[in-house]
Protein backbone atom coordinates (compact mmCIF):
# COMPACT_ATOMS: atom_id res chain seq x y z
CA UNK A 1 0.00 0.00 0.00
CA UNK A 2 1.39 3.67 -0.96
CA UNK A 3 2.35 6.31 1.59
CA UNK A 4 -0.75 8.32 0.54
CA UNK A 5 -3.43 5.38 0.50
CA UNK A 6 -2.20 4.81 4.02
CA UNK A 7 -2.43 8.32 4.97
CA UNK A 8 -5.54 9.11 3.36
CA UNK A 9 -7.00 5.92 5.31
CA UNK A 10 -6.03 7.34 8.67
CA UNK A 11 -7.71 10.59 7.35
CA UNK A 12 -11.10 8.63 6.84
CA UNK A 13 -10.55 7.19 10.03
CA UNK A 14 -10.30 10.63 12.04
CA UNK A 15 -13.52 12.09 10.40
CA UNK A 16 -15.20 9.10 11.01
CA UNK A 17 -14.03 9.27 14.72
CA UNK A 18 -15.45 12.64 14.58
CA UNK A 19 -18.28 12.25 13.49
CA UNK A 20 -19.02 9.82 16.56
CA UNK A 21 -18.05 12.01 18.78
CA UNK A 22 -19.81 15.11 17.25
CA UNK A 23 -23.21 12.56 17.71
CA UNK A 24 -22.31 11.54 21.19
CA UNK A 25 -21.78 14.87 22.10
CA UNK A 26 -25.21 16.34 21.41
CA UNK A 27 -23.44 19.31 18.87
CA UNK A 28 -24.93 21.44 16.76
CA UNK A 29 -27.41 19.19 14.34
CA UNK A 30 -26.16 20.77 10.89
CA UNK A 31 -21.95 20.32 12.00
CA UNK A 32 -22.58 16.46 13.21
CA UNK A 33 -24.92 16.45 9.87
CA UNK A 34 -21.84 17.89 7.45
CA UNK A 35 -18.76 15.27 9.36
CA UNK A 36 -21.26 12.72 8.94
CA UNK A 37 -21.78 13.43 5.41
CA UNK A 38 -17.97 13.92 5.05
CA UNK A 39 -17.33 10.56 7.18
CA UNK A 40 -19.64 8.67 4.49
CA UNK A 41 -17.73 10.40 1.72
CA UNK A 42 -14.46 9.07 3.00
CA UNK A 43 -15.72 5.65 3.78
CA UNK A 44 -16.90 5.63 -0.03
CA UNK A 45 -13.50 6.09 -0.77
CA UNK A 46 -12.37 3.28 1.08
CA UNK A 47 -14.46 0.77 -0.55
CA UNK A 48 -13.38 2.46 -3.66
CA UNK A 49 -9.78 1.57 -3.60
CA UNK A 50 -9.85 -1.61 -2.10
CA UNK A 51 -12.56 -2.87 -4.21
CA UNK A 52 -10.66 -1.99 -7.51
CA UNK A 53 -7.81 -3.85 -5.88
CA UNK A 54 -10.10 -6.76 -5.06
CA UNK A 55 -11.34 -6.43 -8.94
CA UNK A 56 -7.79 -7.30 -10.36
CA UNK A 57 -8.07 -10.75 -8.56
CA UNK A 58 -11.39 -11.51 -10.67
CA UNK A 59 -11.89 -8.99 -13.83
CA UNK A 60 -14.22 -6.44 -14.61
CA UNK A 61 -17.66 -8.18 -13.96
CA UNK A 62 -17.29 -9.44 -10.61
CA UNK A 63 -15.86 -6.17 -9.72
CA UNK A 64 -18.74 -3.98 -11.11
CA UNK A 65 -20.92 -6.60 -8.76
CA UNK A 66 -19.13 -6.61 -5.81
CA UNK A 67 -18.23 -2.90 -6.17
CA UNK A 68 -22.09 -1.63 -7.07
CA UNK A 69 -23.10 -4.01 -3.70
CA UNK A 70 -20.68 -2.82 -0.91
CA UNK A 71 -21.40 0.69 -2.69
CA UNK A 72 -24.63 0.60 -1.76
CA UNK A 73 -24.74 -0.64 1.81
CA UNK A 74 -24.50 3.17 3.29
CA UNK A 75 -27.33 3.37 1.44
CA UNK A 76 -28.89 0.32 3.17
CA UNK A 77 -28.53 1.58 6.40
CA UNK A 78 -29.31 4.76 5.91
CA UNK A 79 -32.49 3.76 4.98
CA UNK A 80 -32.56 1.04 8.32
CA UNK A 81 -32.19 3.89 10.21
CA UNK A 82 -34.63 6.20 8.90
CA UNK A 83 -37.38 3.29 9.01
CA UNK A 84 -36.28 3.14 12.55
CA UNK A 85 -36.97 6.81 13.15
CA UNK A 86 -40.13 7.40 11.30
CA UNK A 87 -38.81 9.05 8.31
CA UNK A 88 -40.50 6.75 5.91
CA UNK A 89 -40.44 9.63 3.34
CA UNK A 90 -37.06 10.08 3.45
CA UNK A 91 -36.38 6.44 3.43
CA UNK A 92 -38.51 6.23 0.18
CA UNK A 93 -37.07 8.98 -1.86
CA UNK A 94 -33.55 8.17 -0.17
CA UNK A 95 -34.44 4.62 -2.36
CA UNK A 96 -35.84 5.97 -5.60
CA UNK A 97 -33.59 8.74 -5.13
CA UNK A 98 -30.61 6.38 -5.55
CA UNK A 99 -31.86 5.22 -8.88
CA UNK A 100 -32.61 8.83 -10.31
CA UNK A 101 -28.34 9.59 -9.08
CA UNK A 102 -27.15 6.74 -10.09
CA UNK A 103 -29.04 6.05 -13.39
CA UNK A 104 -29.08 9.93 -14.61
CA UNK A 105 -26.56 11.83 -12.67
CA UNK A 106 -23.74 9.20 -12.06
CA UNK A 107 -24.03 7.67 -15.35
CA UNK A 108 -24.23 11.29 -17.05
CA UNK A 109 -21.24 12.22 -15.81
CA UNK A 110 -19.46 9.26 -16.25
CA UNK A 111 -20.28 9.39 -20.25
CA UNK A 112 -19.25 12.58 -20.37
CA UNK A 113 -15.64 11.83 -19.05
CA UNK A 114 -15.39 8.81 -20.85
CA UNK A 115 -16.56 10.60 -24.19
CA UNK A 116 -14.00 13.00 -23.34
CA UNK A 117 -11.30 9.97 -23.06
CA UNK A 118 -12.01 8.78 -26.02
CA UNK A 119 -10.13 9.76 -29.61
CA UNK A 120 -13.62 10.57 -31.29
CA UNK A 121 -15.74 11.82 -28.54
CA UNK A 122 -17.64 8.34 -28.81
CA UNK A 123 -17.66 6.22 -24.88
CA UNK A 124 -17.64 2.48 -26.37
CA UNK A 125 -18.63 -0.04 -23.81
CA UNK A 126 -20.64 -3.48 -23.76
CA UNK A 127 -24.10 -3.93 -24.39
CA UNK A 128 -25.16 -6.55 -22.96
CA UNK A 129 -25.34 -4.66 -19.11
CA UNK A 130 -27.32 -2.10 -20.62
CA UNK A 131 -30.04 -4.49 -21.70
CA UNK A 132 -30.10 -6.32 -18.88
CA UNK A 133 -30.31 -3.40 -16.42
CA UNK A 134 -33.26 -2.20 -19.07
CA UNK A 135 -35.02 -5.75 -18.64
CA UNK A 136 -34.38 -5.12 -14.69
CA UNK A 137 -35.74 -1.41 -14.33
CA UNK A 138 -38.91 -2.67 -16.58
CA UNK A 139 -39.63 -5.17 -14.26
CA UNK A 140 -39.54 -2.96 -10.97
CA UNK A 141 -41.30 -0.05 -13.03
CA UNK A 142 -44.42 -2.42 -14.33
CA UNK A 143 -44.64 -2.90 -10.46
CA UNK A 144 -44.69 0.25 -9.50
CA UNK A 145 -47.12 1.69 -12.20
CA UNK A 146 -49.72 -0.99 -11.05
CA UNK A 147 -49.41 -0.52 -7.39
CA UNK A 148 -48.91 3.62 -7.57
CA UNK A 149 -52.72 3.17 -10.43
CA UNK A 150 -54.13 0.84 -8.14
CA UNK A 151 -53.42 3.15 -4.90
CA UNK A 152 -54.75 6.11 -6.87
CA UNK A 153 -57.63 4.35 -8.49
CA UNK A 154 -58.77 2.82 -4.81
CA UNK A 155 -59.54 -0.12 -6.41
CA UNK A 156 -60.10 -3.54 -3.92
CA UNK A 157 -56.26 -3.77 -4.56
CA UNK A 158 -55.48 -0.76 -3.00
CA UNK A 159 -56.60 -2.39 0.20
CA UNK A 160 -53.76 -4.77 0.29
CA UNK A 161 -50.75 -2.35 -0.65
CA UNK A 162 -48.28 -4.27 1.87
CA UNK A 163 -49.16 -7.39 0.87
CA UNK A 164 -48.82 -7.16 -2.68
CA UNK A 165 -45.00 -5.00 -2.30
CA UNK A 166 -44.05 -7.96 -0.30
CA UNK A 167 -45.29 -10.73 -2.77
CA UNK A 168 -43.89 -8.92 -5.93
CA UNK A 169 -40.59 -8.09 -3.45
CA UNK A 170 -39.81 -11.88 -3.57
CA UNK A 171 -40.56 -12.21 -7.10
CA UNK A 172 -38.11 -9.74 -8.19
CA UNK A 173 -35.54 -10.76 -5.79
CA UNK A 174 -35.83 -13.82 -7.87
CA UNK A 175 -35.38 -12.94 -11.41
CA UNK A 176 -32.58 -10.62 -9.72
CA UNK A 177 -30.96 -13.60 -8.85
CA UNK A 178 -31.28 -15.87 -11.65
CA UNK A 179 -29.83 -12.90 -13.86
CA UNK A 180 -27.08 -12.45 -11.67
CA UNK A 181 -25.93 -16.03 -11.65
CA UNK A 182 -26.13 -15.94 -15.85
CA UNK A 183 -24.40 -12.53 -15.74
CA UNK A 184 -21.08 -13.67 -13.83
CA UNK A 185 -21.33 -17.37 -15.29
CA UNK A 186 -21.05 -15.53 -19.21
CA UNK A 187 -18.92 -12.51 -18.22
CA UNK A 188 -16.42 -14.46 -16.06
CA UNK A 189 -15.94 -17.31 -18.66
CA UNK A 190 -15.83 -14.21 -20.98
CA UNK A 191 -12.99 -13.07 -19.55
CA UNK A 192 -11.08 -16.22 -18.42
CA UNK A 193 -7.88 -16.55 -20.15
CA UNK A 194 -7.48 -12.18 -20.65
CA UNK A 195 -4.16 -10.70 -18.53
CA UNK A 196 -5.27 -8.98 -15.66
CA UNK A 197 -2.80 -6.57 -13.68
CA UNK A 198 -1.03 -7.73 -10.55
CA UNK A 199 -2.75 -6.17 -7.51
CA UNK A 200 -0.80 -3.57 -5.38
CA UNK A 201 -2.86 -5.34 -2.21
CA UNK A 202 -2.79 -8.74 -0.91
CA UNK A 203 -6.84 -9.58 -1.27
CA UNK A 204 -6.98 -10.52 2.45
CA UNK A 205 -6.12 -7.18 3.06
CA UNK A 206 -8.23 -5.86 0.50
CA UNK A 207 -11.50 -7.78 1.86
CA UNK A 208 -10.31 -6.85 5.47
CA UNK A 209 -10.24 -2.83 4.47
CA UNK A 210 -13.86 -3.86 2.70
CA UNK A 211 -15.26 -5.09 5.79
CA UNK A 212 -14.06 -2.71 8.28
CA UNK A 213 -15.33 -0.15 5.61
CA UNK A 214 -19.12 -1.75 5.37
CA UNK A 215 -19.03 -1.72 9.65
CA UNK A 216 -17.99 2.04 9.62
CA UNK A 217 -20.61 3.01 7.34
CA UNK A 218 -23.54 1.26 9.42
CA UNK A 219 -22.31 3.31 12.32
CA UNK A 220 -21.80 6.56 10.36
CA UNK A 221 -25.36 6.23 8.63
CA UNK A 222 -27.23 5.96 11.76
CA UNK A 223 -25.30 9.22 13.42
CA UNK A 224 -26.01 10.66 9.76
CA UNK A 225 -29.58 10.22 10.01
CA UNK A 226 -29.44 11.18 13.58
CA UNK A 227 -29.17 14.72 12.54
CA UNK A 228 -31.05 14.81 9.48
CA UNK A 229 -34.72 15.90 10.22
CA UNK A 230 -33.01 18.51 12.64
CA UNK A 231 -30.87 19.54 9.81
CA UNK A 232 -34.17 19.25 7.41
CA UNK A 233 -35.67 21.69 9.43
CA UNK A 234 -33.30 24.36 10.26
CA UNK A 235 -32.72 24.40 6.59
CA UNK A 236 -36.45 24.61 5.52
CA UNK A 237 -36.38 21.62 3.00
CA UNK A 238 -38.42 19.10 2.32
CA UNK A 239 -38.42 15.93 3.00
CA UNK A 240 -38.55 14.68 -0.84
CA UNK A 241 -35.29 16.80 -1.71
CA UNK A 242 -34.03 15.25 1.11
CA UNK A 243 -34.08 11.73 0.57
CA UNK A 244 -34.08 12.01 -3.31
CA UNK A 245 -30.65 14.38 -3.51
CA UNK A 246 -29.08 14.66 -0.15
CA UNK A 247 -29.31 10.98 1.37
CA UNK A 248 -29.26 9.40 -2.07
CA UNK A 249 -25.89 11.18 -3.50
CA UNK A 250 -24.50 10.58 0.15
CA UNK A 251 -25.28 7.09 -0.10
CA UNK A 252 -24.04 6.44 -3.13
CA UNK A 253 -20.75 8.35 -3.03
CA UNK A 254 -18.77 4.88 -3.96
CA UNK A 255 -20.44 4.94 -7.38
CA UNK A 256 -20.39 8.62 -7.59
CA UNK A 257 -16.47 8.23 -7.45
CA UNK A 258 -15.81 5.00 -8.94
CA UNK A 259 -17.34 5.79 -11.68
CA UNK A 260 -16.11 8.58 -13.09
CA UNK A 261 -12.66 7.62 -11.67
CA UNK A 262 -12.56 4.48 -14.12
CA UNK A 263 -14.04 6.33 -16.83
CA UNK A 264 -10.96 8.64 -16.88
CA UNK A 265 -8.76 5.81 -16.92
CA UNK A 266 -10.28 4.86 -20.41
CA UNK A 267 -11.82 1.56 -18.18
CA UNK A 268 -14.96 1.94 -20.17
CA UNK A 269 -16.38 -1.14 -19.47
CA UNK A 270 -16.19 -1.27 -16.26
CA UNK A 271 -17.27 2.17 -15.58
CA UNK A 272 -20.41 1.48 -16.58
CA UNK A 273 -20.53 -1.60 -15.18
CA UNK A 274 -20.11 -0.39 -12.28
CA UNK A 275 -22.98 2.64 -12.58
CA UNK A 276 -25.71 0.11 -13.63
CA UNK A 277 -25.01 -3.09 -11.87
CA UNK A 278 -25.80 -0.45 -9.07
CA UNK A 279 -28.63 0.83 -10.61
CA UNK A 280 -29.99 -2.70 -11.18
CA UNK A 281 -29.16 -4.02 -7.74
CA UNK A 282 -30.65 -0.89 -6.12
CA UNK A 283 -34.26 -1.79 -8.46
CA UNK A 284 -34.18 -5.43 -7.97
CA UNK A 285 -32.57 -6.00 -4.92
CA UNK A 286 -31.94 -3.35 -2.62
CA UNK A 287 -35.69 -2.28 -2.90
CA UNK A 288 -37.21 -5.34 -3.12
CA UNK A 289 -34.89 -6.27 0.09
CA UNK A 290 -35.86 -3.41 1.57
CA UNK A 291 -39.55 -3.87 1.52
CA UNK A 292 -38.86 -7.13 3.24
CA UNK A 293 -37.55 -5.65 5.90
CA UNK A 294 -39.26 -3.13 6.59
CA UNK A 295 -42.20 -5.76 7.29
CA UNK A 296 -39.94 -6.25 11.12
CA UNK A 297 -40.87 -2.00 11.77
CA UNK A 298 -43.70 -0.30 12.76
CA UNK A 299 -44.05 1.63 9.58
CA UNK A 300 -43.78 -0.41 6.53
CA UNK A 301 -42.18 0.75 2.88
CA UNK A 302 -44.36 -0.12 -0.16
CA UNK A 303 -43.70 0.33 -4.01
CA UNK A 304 -46.56 2.94 -3.86
CA UNK A 305 -45.24 6.28 -5.29
CA UNK A 306 -46.96 9.60 -6.14
CA UNK A 307 -48.02 9.93 -10.14
CA UNK A 308 -45.27 12.59 -10.49
CA UNK A 309 -42.40 10.15 -9.24
CA UNK A 310 -44.19 7.44 -11.26
CA UNK A 311 -43.71 9.49 -14.39
CA UNK A 312 -40.26 10.32 -14.15
CA UNK A 313 -39.06 6.90 -13.02
CA UNK A 314 -41.13 5.21 -16.33
CA UNK A 315 -38.95 8.50 -18.35
CA UNK A 316 -35.87 7.46 -16.77
CA UNK A 317 -35.51 3.71 -17.37
CA UNK A 318 -36.92 4.68 -21.03
CA UNK A 319 -34.19 7.30 -21.00
CA UNK A 320 -31.11 5.10 -20.17
CA UNK A 321 -32.27 2.17 -22.45
CA UNK A 322 -32.04 5.04 -25.29
CA UNK A 323 -29.15 6.30 -24.34
CA UNK A 324 -26.85 3.02 -23.64
CA UNK A 325 -28.73 0.05 -25.46
CA UNK A 326 -26.72 0.63 -28.65
CA UNK A 327 -23.40 0.45 -26.60
CA UNK A 328 -22.05 3.63 -27.20
CA UNK A 329 -22.66 7.26 -25.72
CA UNK A 330 -21.76 10.74 -26.63
CA UNK A 331 -21.24 13.93 -24.73
CA UNK A 332 -24.63 15.02 -25.52
CA UNK A 333 -26.23 12.18 -24.26
CA UNK A 334 -24.39 12.38 -21.01
CA UNK A 335 -25.21 15.97 -20.67
CA UNK A 336 -28.69 15.38 -21.34
CA UNK A 337 -28.78 12.91 -18.54
CA UNK A 338 -27.37 14.97 -15.81
CA UNK A 339 -29.79 18.15 -17.04
CA UNK A 340 -32.60 15.38 -16.21
CA UNK A 341 -31.55 14.93 -12.89
CA UNK A 342 -31.28 18.50 -12.00
CA UNK A 343 -34.88 19.18 -13.45
CA UNK A 344 -35.70 16.68 -10.99
CA UNK A 345 -34.09 17.56 -8.12
CA UNK A 346 -35.24 21.38 -8.63
CA UNK A 347 -38.71 19.97 -8.82
CA UNK A 348 -38.65 17.93 -5.03
CA UNK A 349 -37.21 21.38 -3.98
CA UNK A 350 -40.53 23.01 -4.00
CA UNK A 351 -42.61 19.77 -2.85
Amino acid sequence: MSPRARALLVGVAAVSGAAGVLHYANAPALAAFVVAGLALAGLAWVVSFTTEQVGEHFGPAVTGVLQSTLGNLPEFFVVLFALSDGEVVVAQFAIIGSIFANALLVLGVVIVVGARESSDGIMRFSPRLPQDTATLLFLAGFLIVLVGVSARTHDRASDHIVAISAIAAVLVLIVYAVWLYGYLKTETSAAAGLPRRPSSMPLRTSITLLALGGVGAAFVSEWFIAALRPTIDQLGISAQFAGLVIVAIAGNAVEHATGVVLAAKGQADLAISVVKNSVAQIAAFLAPALVLVSLLFAHHLTFDLAPVYIAALALTILSIWQVTGDGEATYFEGAALIATYVILAVFTLYE
